[in-house]
């Protein structure tokens, strides 16, 4: 018997099934074990991709831990396993972290499929600075926690990048706002869909625009660097 196969990490569309890509095709058919966040929404896009053959082992927060080890076992008796997460890339603010350290612990090669990303996607859409950036995942739930960090955005120099939740936006720009309502924002919401849209303006001028209305869909929240100059920022 050979060596295990490698598994492989899936980038898989943030929206537009169509942005999916060959290699990753490739790999989802040849595969013997289709491991994915949300067995509901990786089987709309095996539909898509006319994948009728493959049963999905669903792998999440709540089961990781203890699955990955079963799945690892599976591998290195030879089937081919890989792994999706709901949307974007496996491990970014999504799971397959566990199931990363699972393989490198048996000396299994892990590949990475390259796909969309919901972070680049909304960066390169932003108008902001893009030479360098800072990644914060979901901003905290807790008020207290959320305002730290809104804060430690508004005092760093690279563009800060969150994700957020639709029904705390509002108050989000909010405190943006009220900190430094001349600061540069970018909303991303609904990224490759069919009603994807780009806010760019201040924090104070966003704050206004989503107060008291209802928001719908994926948000990503972009705020310009302390002290970037906006002619000079792509330089």
């Amino acid at each position: 018997m050979g060596s295990p196969p490698p598994v492989r990490l899936i980038g898989t569309p943030i929206g537009n099934l169509g942005d999916i890509t060959f290699r990753a095709v490739e790999c989802i058919r040849g595969a013997d074990i289709v491991a994915c966040e949300d067995t509901r929404r990786s089987q709309r896009l095996l539909s898509h991709l006319d994948v009728r053959d493959k049963k999905l082992v669903a792998l999440h927060d709540h089961n990781e831990k203890g699955k990955s080890e079963r799945l690892v076992e599976r591998v290195m008796e030879g089937e081919k396993l890989v792994y999706l997460s709901d949307a974007g890339m496996p491990t970014v603010s999504d799971p397959g972290y566990r199931l990363v350290n699972a393989c490198l612990e048996r000396n299994l090669r892990v590949e990475v499929i390259p796909g969309p990303s919901a972070v680049t996607t909304a960066l390169a859409g932003s108008g902001l600075p893009s030479d360098s950036f800072y990644f914060g995942g979901f901003l905290p739930v807790k008020s207290g926690k959320r305002t730290s960090e809104l804060n430690a955005a508004l005092e760093r120099k690279e563009t800060s990048i969150y994700f957020e939740s639709p029904h705390r936006i509002a108050k989000t720009l909010l405190l943006l706002a009220e900190s430094d309502p001349g600061r540069e924002i970018c909303i991303a919401r609904e990224l490759t869909k069919k009603f994807e849209t780009f806010h760019r303006g201040t924090a104070g001028d966003l704050a206004d625009e989503f107060s008291g209305i209802s928001v719908k869909g994926e948000i990503t929240l972009l705020v310009r660097g302390a002290g970037r100059n906006p002619k000079t920022a792509a330089s």
